[in-house]
């Protein structure tokens, strides 16, 4: 079984990798398609070290090669880990934000709502967090409030109700209870649907949206002038959120100033906009259908 299959993989390194000699990061290692491109692109003085927090990953798919270090980690504590490595500045970073097809495929993860399993989600299997306790814990406004920030699901307040009433007679525990449980809220067209409300659980579970902010801010002070930031995004919420840093430098679209008072802008666009997969990836790979890349590249001042 293939265990994932990299998305805009020739793009993304053709706009990563400048320096064949320098020091790069790939931040989601996940089947080590992108970290393999990477050290194709350098000279034996390169360096590459990659993240991934999931075991699975690391098992299967570590790649043996001097020039790279392969963490056990979750993004999110990428600049401690790299200076604990002396590494204080690097050349670029990649961060495809995808779950991996393996994840999806492997029913016990409980990512897909296609697939019975235990509702599970976590991306870091050692963390206590499941959907199954959010879904059974939660009070009915912090569904609602889940639901829709991280779903954008119409119906939020109706489905978090009905939630709340439903576990009142059995907890949930598989995603097909569950499933069966909301059958009657579903509004619309029902595969968009559970997929809302999937999506929107497993970003709660990993805290995908405030871990992407962490890595982000790291990013501005470890990548070194003219450098690049290379992020592939799967959805809306984390498009947004990459677009805004990019832009001002922070998640909050809000412009900072010097002591001069002048507008610090640590990124520019170095592509205009996002770059997304050609239509023969999408025939060969559906899962890159939603896929939007961003390129920067940082700016000192």
């Amino acid at each position: 079984m293939t265990y994932h299959l990299p998305v805009l993989l020739k793009e993304s390194i053709d706009y990563l990798v400048t320096n064949p000699e320098g020091v790069y990061v790939d931040l989601t290692f996940g089947g080590g398609g992108h970290s393999e491109e990477i050290l194709s692109r350098l000279s034996a003085k390169g360096r590459l070290f990659a993240f991934d927090q999931d075991p699975d990953a690391i098992e299967n798919n570590a790649l043996e090669d001097s020039r790279f270090k392969l963490f056990q980690s979750n993004f999110r504590h990428f600049s401690n880990l790299l200076r604990m490595e002396n590494v204080l500045k690097v050349d670029g970073i990649l961060a495809d934000l995808g779950v991996s097809s393996h994840q999806f495929d492997e029913a016990e993860r409980g990512f897909a709502f296609r697939l019975n399993a235990e509702l599970d989600m976590r991306m870091n299997k050692e963390q206590d967090l499941t959907a199954a306790g959010i879904l059974n814990r939660y009070s009915s406004t912090e569904l609602q409030t889940l639901f829709s920030n991280f779903g954008e699901v119409r119906n939020s307040k109706t489905l978090s109700e009905w939630i709340c009433r439903r576990r009142q007679l059995s907890p949930f525990e598989t995603i097909s209870d569950f499933v069966q449980a909301i059958e009657p809220v579903v509004k619309g067209d029902r595969s968009r649907y559970l997929a809302q409300v999937f999506q929107a659980l497993r970003i709660e579970v990993n805290e995908e949206l405030k871990v992407l902010e962490e890595m982000l801010e790291g990013a501005v002070k470890i990548i070194r002038n003219e450098g690049r930031l290379v992020v592939i995004s799967y959805h809306s919420l984390e498009d947004r959120l990459v677009k805004r840093f990019i832009k001002y430098g922070n998640a909050n679209s809000l412009h900072q100033k010097d002591d001069f008072g002048n507008i610090a802008r640590p990124f520019k666009e170095f592509v205009k906009g996002i770059v997304v997969p050609r239509d023969e990836e999408i025939k060969n790979n559906s899962r890159a259908r939603s896929a939007k890349m961003r390129v920067a590249v940082r700016v000192d001042k």
